[in-house]
Order: structure tokens, then sequence, then C-alpha cells
């Protein structure tokens, strides 16, 4: 459609406010700084709980979960509301993740190419399940990497998992907020 050009010695009309159109969109700022309870609770309970997981990983030669849980902690402890805190999530997205990087380590064997396939399809696997969990995908590099025992390093992570559902129901209680807000 051609503009409209206002006859010789008139102008376009005034723009009403109307015509304007609405505001833009304000952007969020960050969010609000935790409760001094909330804060402490969610912390300590992080602190604990990655403690205790170093200390199994050291007993069991298995230090290498250590990484991908304390991002699972972070969530659960610092965002219970988020579907990715949720139990389903952590503890399902961790072993079908771990499930995924072994089949990867399978076909392709251990190395970088097979941890970048792992990590990416985990991805996948956990959105088909309705288990996400980003940390997780971490957890199916490190399988494609290392290429750890299979049975030990599934028991390991299951109980980690739930080890850190577990500690998330603590600090939240401590806490006075509620995790979680489903369980499966």
């Amino acid at each position: 459609m051609l503009p409209t050009v206002p006859a010789p010695g008139t102008s376009l009309p005034e723009a009403t406010p109307a015509l304007a159109g609405p505001p833009p969109p304000t952007r969020p700022g960050p969010p609000p700084r935790p409760r001094p309870r909330i804060l402490l609770a969610s912390t300590a309970g992080s602190v604990a709980a990655l403690l205790l997981l170093v200390a199994v990983g050291t007993v069991l030669d298995q230090p290498l979960l250590i990484p991908p849980l304390a991002a699972s902690m972070a969530l659960v402890a610092g965002a219970p509301d988020l579907p990715l805190s949720q139990p389903r999530s952590v503890v399902g997205g961790q072993l079908l993740s771990a499930l995924t990087g072994f089949a990867v380590l399978l076909v392709a064997g251990p190395g970088l190419w097979a941890a970048a396939v792992a990590g990416g399809l985990a991805l996948g696997v956990m959105m088909s399940a309705r288990t996400p969990h980003s940390p997780a995908a971490a957890t199916a590099v490190i399988v494609a990497l290392q290429s750890p025992p299979f049975w030990s390093f599934l028991g390991l992570l299951a109980l980690a998992s739930l080890l850190l559902v577990a500690v998330g129901l603590g600090s939240a209680r401590a806490s006075g907020r509620t995790y979680p807000v489903y369980w499966f």
C-alpha cells in the first residue's frame, strides 16, 4: 500500500495517543534480594549437600559427579519453584542423561566428539521425558568422556540425586519455602 501524501499547502494530522500504540514494554529488573533466612538456609544446604557428595565420591572414587551435581543443587536450593528443580527433573534428568551418555559411548566410544553428541542428545531425551534439568547434560558429557563403570556410576548418581532432593526438602523447610512444587 502506498503512503498518503498531503495536498499542497496542507499537512498530515497530528498523531493522537490512540494512534501512537501502546508504550514500549518495560524490561524486568534483577530478582529481589532473598530474605536472610532463605539465603542462609539455601547456602548452608548447598554446602552440606556438596560436602557430603565429595565424601561419598571420594570413598567411591567418583569425584567427577561434583560439577553437574553442584549445578543441580544450585537450582534446587536457589530456585526451588522452577520445573528444572523438581525431583522428577533432578533425578529423572540425571539418570536419563547418564543413560544417554552410555548409549553414545557404546556407539562412538569415549572422546570429545562423543561427549558433544551425548550432551546434545541428553537435552532431547530429557525434553521427551518431560524431565528438563540442564545440569544433567554435563553428566552425559562426563559419561562419554570418561567411560565410567555402568552400574556403580548409575547407583552413585541415583543416590546423589536423591540426596540433593532430600537436602532441598530440608533447606526449604528451614527457610519456610515450599519444595517440591510436584514430585512426579
